[in-house]
């Protein structure tokens, strides 16, 4: 019962905070089979790591491949949706690892079967 009155009362707009906060506990959790980064300038994708998670520290979305934090931003700073395949989802944020340089990264989920 509560989880349909939930959805009701679920923020459609991207733009804000309690959609962003949504967004980020829905994909948190998630294995990931690899990561690619999207070139602003010409709209290339590069691999950026193999194997890893979703997470959420603190008040941080954090993408853990190939052992190393390869992307981590405020919850409230990120901008994220699923691909339309549902296969991954696009990150796009101010990259505290990288100095706050905005990033677009790409992850991809592994599917167990079970």
């Amino acid at each position: 019962m509560f989880g349909f009155i939930k959805k009701l009362t679920k923020s459609k707009n991207e733009n804000s905070k309690s959609f962003r906060i949504d967004m980020a506990k829905h994909l948190a959790g998630r294995a990931i089979k690899y990561c690619t980064e999207r070139n602003p300038e010409d709209g290339t994708d590069t691999v950026i790591g193999h194997a890893g998670s979703l997470s959420i520290k603190d008040d941080e979305f954090i993408v853990l491949s190939s052992a190393d934090i390869v992307f981590r931003c405020k919850i409230t700073e990120l901008r994220a949706w699923e691909l339309m395949s549902n296969d991954g989802a696009m990150l796009t944020g101010p990259d505290i690892t990288h100095g706050g340089e905005e990033r677009t990264i790409m992850v991809y989920y592994t599917y167990y079967i079970k």
